[in-house]
């Protein structure tokens, strides 16, 4: 009874600790081996050198520069007619070939399934459109011959929400699958600027929408799926009629980055989803394509319009950029540093062992946003049972690691499940030990 006593008081000291240290800066503090008595101080140094998993620029699967440790994530619209034609038969084998391809490359996927492009036919599946009651609608959108689904139809409806959950079942925990972005009307950005909408036909309606957000919480437990900033116009998304639905998990995306008028609509856009919504969920988007300027020089140092890239990438607490183009006008070295300024960022900022106790480690989130999958300190393979995923940007924290065996030079590392093989969470550290 007494030795439990004493281990729910060194529990609560520990948590004493973190609560105390988090958002300290992690220089090396030789007071903190008078915090933990019996510890002692381990030298430890280590260096981010590469872009760090689940984040950073993003190019498409189709681009010829994509085998290359300047990304880590690769983009790719998808069709719902690729993986289901017949009703109730689904057969993901495009969805398996896209993402073993793009883990081959040490790289994990951000997928957007989508109804509508310009200029394309609708992808609703060959077995909805045969039916009687199913009618599209057939418009001109940019100038060019587009299709948009019959929203009316209660059998696409049906459709819509089991794919999404057999999709669920099945890639939920992969770790291939990065990000999930998902939508509708023009590109699934969640708006028909120009052509043909019509609430209810051409664009779902208000309710079935809520009824989809709310199906989605069930079945995304473990991959971050997000919607574009352009669901905050009334016109298109549900949330002023539902606004219970804006306390969901989900995440944003916007796809007319670092435009020049980006602190008018885009900023209200993100503003209506919480200042605070990464703190759940990941940010992202896409650089504009309103001029050509843009595309050529949003990656300038100096910037452009403005406003630099890091310095917009910290203001908004971006995971992930889709900059297909970027390869054009950049070089692959801007490329990466850009990367490495998007998303998490640990470092270690102490580093204590007691022999037959474990370890201690206190790391710090240097970076714009959190980790959105779960992540550990390890220390020898022993993780510590702190979530990464609660390390908020500016926040630091003791983690302690139990293990009865702790070696000379113990290791320290960060583990992840929801990793692909050649990936590996980085940190920094430059601890030294003084005599």
């Amino acid at each position: 009874m007494k030795r439990s006593i004493l281990w729910i008081l060194a529990a609560l000291a520990l948590v004493a600790v973190g609560c105390r240290n988090a958002g300290r800066k992690g220089e090396n503090r030789a007071e903190a081996v008078s915090e933990w008595p019996g510890y002692t101080q381990v030298a430890l140094s280590s260096q981010i050198q590469g872009v760090q998993p689940m984040t950073g620029i993003v190019l498409w699967t189709t681009n010829d520069k994509k085998d290359t440790d300047a990304i880590q994530l690769e983009y790719s619209y998808m069709l719902y007619n690729e993986v289901c034609k017949e009703k109730d038969v689904y057969d993901w084998t495009p969805v398996e070939n896209l993402l073993a391809d793009i883990a081959s490359r040490g790289h994990q996927a951000v997928i957007r399934f989508r109804y509508v492009y310009v200029g394309q036919e609708c992808s609703a599946p060959d077995y909805i459109k045969a039916l009687p009651d199913y009618e599209e609608t057939v418009g001109l959108s940019e100038g060019r011959r587009t299709c948009f689904p019959d929203w009316r139809n209660e059998e696409l409806q049906r459709f819509h929400l089991e794919f999404h959950r057999r999709f669920a079942e099945k890639y939920d925990n992969d770790p291939r699958l990065a990000f999930l972005e998902t939508g509708y009307g023009l590109w699934a950005e969640y708006h028909i600027y120009d052509g043909p909408f019509i609430e209810g036909q051409t664009f779902p309606s208000k309710e079935f929408q809520a009824k989809f957000f709310q199906e989605m919480e069930g079945w995304f437990k473990h991959t971050p799926w997000c919607i574009s900033i352009d669901a905050a116009d009334p016109k298109y998304g549900p949330f002023d009629q539902y606004p219970d639905l804006l306390e969901g998990s989900f995440g944003n995306f916007d796809d007319s980055f670092m435009s020049k008028d980006h602190d008018d609509y885009n900023l209200r856009s993100w503003r209506y989803f919480g200042e605070e919504r990464y703190r759940r969920a990941p940010l992202g988007g896409e650089f504009n394509y309103y001029t050509r300027f843009d595309q050529e020089h949003c990656l300038d140092r100096e910037g452009m319009h403005g406003r630099t890239f890091e310095g917009e990438v910290s203001r908004f607490h971006m995971t992930f950029i889709i900059g297909n183009d970027q390869t054009r006008f950049q070089p692959m070295e801007r490329i990466k540093e850009a990367s490495m300024s998007m998303g998490y960022r640990f470092r270690i900022g102490d580093f204590l062992v007691r022999k037959r106790k474990g370890a201690a480690v206190y790391i710090e989130n240097t970076g714009v946003a959190p980790i959105y999958h779960d992540a550990y300190v390890a220390v020898n393979g022993v993780r510590g049972d702190y979530n990464l995923r609660d390390l908020m940007p500016g926040q630091g924290v003791w983690v302690r690691i139990d293990s009865r065996r702790m070696p000379a030079s113990p290791a320290v590392t960060i583990e992840c499940d929801r990793l692909v093989p050649g990936q590996r969470i980085e940190y920094e550290a430059d601890i030294r030990v003084t005599p």
